[in-house]
């Protein structure tokens, strides 16, 4: 861990000039749980980082944090440390497959909502130090419609929701996108739809949820793919090893990598996305 830290330190201490490539912040969340948003979170961070990119996985998932349970890596450090500041930003960085970077929840979220000022600016300043150095912030939060889900939704202001076939599933996904939506707030919504027995289900259940966003909200909800339904899913969770790394040719983990490509392929809004603009929403939003 020791090692780890000074490594990030000596890559902020040696970076010529300003930041010299753009963090993006995107969330992944979902209506409803159990319908394999953190798994998706995990494999889709490596889809990326295997694509030559950095990514920094941030657990922020409240009460449910298990992103060190999917890799069976125990989480020695997490954001409880940093919000006593007991430890630095880049102290509760672990390393996963790959070289991934990943924090670990823990409790400490529950005490976001709580931050006094001084505290929250401590916070934001410990992550204001991650700005330009990773590609990718992502954030795995809680599924539902909880304040704290939303919060980090809107503050990123780019989110995948991930859904699945069943028609709670979807009914959940459209309510999570309906709460944001008519609370003002202008998120780049992208959908996936896991657990497919093929691509005909997945687009149906796309169109659907598509169909009534525009019907109702009047607004694109784009589609980034599908996951196939995959019982090598399972057995990787039960190994406590990322599927990726487990069955790294399974049906799954195809689906993930053309979602991956896909997503790196299109073109993103030229918008207020780094890390410092979402600090900013983050602080009007937590007040």
């Amino acid at each position: 861990m020791h090692d780890q830290a000074q490594a990030l330190r000596h890559m902020v201490l040696n970076r010529d000039g300003p930041a010299a490539r753009h963090t993006r912040i995107v969330t992944v969340t979902s209506g409803k749980g159990g319908v394999g948003k953190s798994n998706f979170s995990l494999n889709f961070a490596l889809a990326l980082q295997k694509r030559g990119y950095s990514v920094l996985l941030f657990d922020a998932d409240i009460g449910m944090a298990n992103i060190d349970v999917l890799l069976g890596i125990p989480t020695q450090y997490n954001l409880l440390h940093l919000l006593r500041r007991e430890k630095t930003i880049w102290e509760i960085i672990q390393t996963g497959p790959h070289g991934l970077q990943f924090i670990g929840g823990g409790s400490g979220f529950k005490d976001l909502v709580r931050l006094s000022d001084d505290e929250l600016e401590y916070f934001a300043d410990q992550i204001s130090r991650l700005h330009g150095e990773v590609d990718f912030l992502l954030f795995d939060t809680g599924a539902g419609l909880s304040k704290e889900t939303v919060r980090f939704i809107t503050a990123a202001q780019e989110t995948i929701v991930v859904t699945t076939p069943e028609p709670t599933s979807i009914t959940d996904a459209y309510a999570l996108i309906k709460m944001v939506n008519t609370m003002g707030h202008q998120v780049d919504f992208r959908l996936i739809v896991n657990r497919v027995s093929d691509d005909r289900e997945g687009q149906q259940t796309a169109d659907n949820i598509r169909h009534v966003a525009d019907k109702y909200l009047g607004i694109e909800l784009p589609v980034l793919g599908f996951v196939p339904d995959d019982n090598h899913v399972t057995k990787a969770v039960k190994r406590q090893t990322a599927l990726s790394v487990a069955f790294p040719d399974s049906a799954a983990v195809r689906g993930i990598d053309r979602i991956a490509a896909k997503f790196l392929s299109e073109e993103t809004k030229e918008k207020e996305g780094d890390v410092r603009s979402f600090l900013q929403r983050m602080r009007r939003l937590w007040r």
